[in-house]
């Protein structure tokens, strides 16, 4: 690397990991860096694999403080918002998840016919089933004790998936607590009777947004 090149990229790859962003770049298809075994920040350009070039160091550098009134205090909200997201999504792959066959067996059905059920149910918007690793996942949360959508759920979760929400977004507004319910968690709030039609219009509400 050429001098420049080096002081750029070092500055750069120690602000990323102070603000514990790093790990996010690959995700936003940005280039990414490794340190070698002195230390320096190796930056690689995702497209060739070729070390960056100073042209393209200076475009990320750009592009990751164009966010704020003061480049020199600006954080990549775009890298926050990957990173809140894998975290999100750690804190949900944690909670219970069912399999085709792990739900054919609380069903008594065969993995099959439970593969096809569960196709049908998303197809109409009466199953969330969320895509995970070549395979996908059906959240329990969704399921009463004999495998199939609580009844008090079907009104709250059509209208996310009609709105073609990403699978991962409704499974996080339904488990965690959501700001159009006062911090309520959603799939527990619809549980009560007195607080099942606030609960299916915030959905509307999201699922509009959504549209929009």
């Amino acid at each position: 690397m050429r001098e420049d090149v080096y002081d750029a990229g070092a500055r750069l790859a120690a602000w990323l990991e102070d603000l514990g962003l790093a790990d996010q770049l690959a995700a936003a298809g940005l280039p990414t860096f490794e340190r070698d075994l002195g230390g320096v920040a190796r930056w690689t350009d995702p497209a060739t694999g070729a070390p960056l070039s100073a042209g393209r160091l200076a475009d990320l550098d750009r592009v990751l403080h164009q966010d704020g009134e003061d480049p020199a205090h600006a954080v990549p909200l775009a890298l926050v918002q990957l990173r809140r997201q894998a975290r999100v999504r750690t804190t949900l792959l944690a909670s219970p998840t069912h399999t085709y066959a792990s739900l054919a067996a609380v069903r008594d059905a065969s993995e099959n016919a439970t593969r096809f059920a569960v196709h049908k149910a998303a197809e109409r918007g009466a199953l969330l089933v969320v895509p995970h690793e070549g395979g996908v996942l059906v959240p329990a949360f969704q399921l009463d004790a004999a495998g199939e959508l609580r009844a008090e759920l079907g009104a709250v979760l059509s209208p996310l998936l009609a709105a073609r929400m990403d699978p991962w977004a409704v499974w996080s507004w339904l488990t965690q607590p959501a700001g159009l319910l006062g911090g309520a968690v959603p799939h527990e709030a619809v549980r009560d009777p007195e607080e099942a039609a606030v609960v299916r219009h915030a959905a509307v509400r999201l699922a509009e947004r959504a549209r929009a």
